[in-house]
């Protein structure tokens, strides 16, 4: 049994005594009533310029525009990493998978905190093309998460590429940071159009980008290293996954934000748990490569092929497994456990209770202060047990199977 580290021991406590000081000095309220205001106030402040930007409404534009929120949303992400992995470059997509946990939990933290409204609609013309961006009409505004998203993840590829090339051309860099800046111009300019952001959203989404993209080039070696070499990496990432559950902030009104958080926790947990255990058999930097005689294109469309309907099997099992044994684990316990959609056994009979309280809410108070809270929510866990099996098959089982078929 390996020791656990000092810094371990510091980092998973100083975020236990963040949970418990941050509730009882009431810090996200204080953080809402300095900020809210000001910011609602920007929002409406901003509507002309919106409705300026909508004069230039077309066919083309929806379509564009739309299509590119689709591109840098969180669910193709989700679909895209896993061709990342298999593709054989696997440093890049653990990466960005772990850089996307990052800004998604960053982001969405942010959003809940402030509570600011979206603009207006009416007097703003807002576009909703798929059922994704009508979940994401259904959060906060500040800051816009495709910003923030595109600003990190095209920067850190950028990085990525010019690093793994060893490109010293100075021409060949500013080309790629100009079609990096016009690609995050681009989608912040699509955000207002299809009416989802103010301006304040694009450049609170621009500003925070930025910050978390400084802050990963600074750890992301260190990161990286821990991962595929560390100690107690299993332990230790499962006891931050639940840690960040709790920390999680409380919104004014409850949005999808926390559920999308939980599900790419659990992607990132089960990602890390998986690298950690099979990082010199797959993912060592010696592996084969798409478009080398190693990896042509035909063999890693099987692999896309043998792959997807694996994980979507998986991602399945895990749900149904969850479901089945969280609530008797809880029974066991004696912890009161709710389900607000995956159990309907479980489901609030009481039309008065809060069940957004319990789904994305006071998580401190119940572990903390048990007497004073109703019932967990036990969807939170099967959501994160789902997405933590769903992502240890795409970089574990999968990879198994590649090698059994020779892909």
């Amino acid at each position: 049994m390996e020791s656990i580290s000092g810094w371990q021991t510091l980092f998973l406590g100083g975020i236990a005594s963040w949970v418990v000081l941050s509730s009882l000095l009431n810090v996200t309220q204080k953080l809402r009533s300095l900020t809210q205001s000001w910011v609602s106030r920007q929002v409406i402040s901003g509507t002309p310029i919106i409705l300026e930007i909508q004069k230039w409404q077309h066919k083309f534009l929806d379509a564009l525009f739309s299509g590119m929120s689709c591109v840098v949303s969180v669910p193709f992400y989700t679909a895209f990493l896993p061709l990342l992995f298999w593709s054989g470059h696997g440093k890049l997509a653990r990466q960005m998978t772990l850089l996307m946990a990052f800004c998604d939990y960053i982001g969405n933290c942010i959003k809940d905190v402030v509570s600011a409204p979206r603009p207006s609609s009416p007097p703003v013309r807002r576009i909703t093309a798929t059922k994704d961006e009508k979940e994401n009409a259904l959060e906060y505004g500040l800051p816009s998460s495709h910003t923030l998203n595109t600003v990190c993840l095209s920067g850190y590829l950028l990085h990525y590429v010019l690093s793994y090339t060893q490109i010293q051309d100075v021409s060949t860099k500013l080309v790629g940071l100009a079609i990096v800046i016009l690609f995050v111009g681009l989608i912040g300019l699509g955000r207002i159009y299809l009416g989802m952001h103010s301006v304040i959203d694009i450049v609170g989404g621009l500003i925070f980008g930025l910050a978390i993209l400084a802050i990963w080039l600074f750890i992301h070696v260190y990161i990286d290293d821990f991962v595929v070499s560390g100690q107690n990496v299993a332990s230790f990432w499962a006891v931050l996954s639940f840690l960040l559950l709790f920390a999680y902030p409380t919104p004014e009104f409850p949005t999808p934000s926390f559920e999308y958080h939980t599900s790419f926790n659990g992607v990132a947990l089960g990602i890390v748990i998986g690298i950690q255990q099979t990082y010199h058999q797959f993912h060592h930097e010696n592996v084969p490569r798409i478009f080398t005689s190693e990896l042509t294109f035909p063999a890693f469309v099987g692999r896309v092929l043998v792959g997807i309907p694996t994980i979507l099997l998986v991602k399945f099992c895990s749900k149904a497994l969850a479901k089945w044994t969280l609530p008797i684990l809880a029974n066991i316990l004696s912890i009161p456990v709710k389900s607000t959609g995956y159990i309907p056994a479980l489901s609030a009979s009481s039309p008065c209770k809060k069940s957004d309280e319990t789904k994305q809410a006071g998580y401190i108070q119940k572990i903390f202060f048990f007497s004073h809270q109703n019932m967990f929510d036990v969807d939170t866990g099967i959501r994160l047990l789902q997405y933590a099996g769903l992502a240890w098959s795409v970089v574990d089982l999968v990879p198994y199977i590649f090698s059994l078929l020779r892909l």
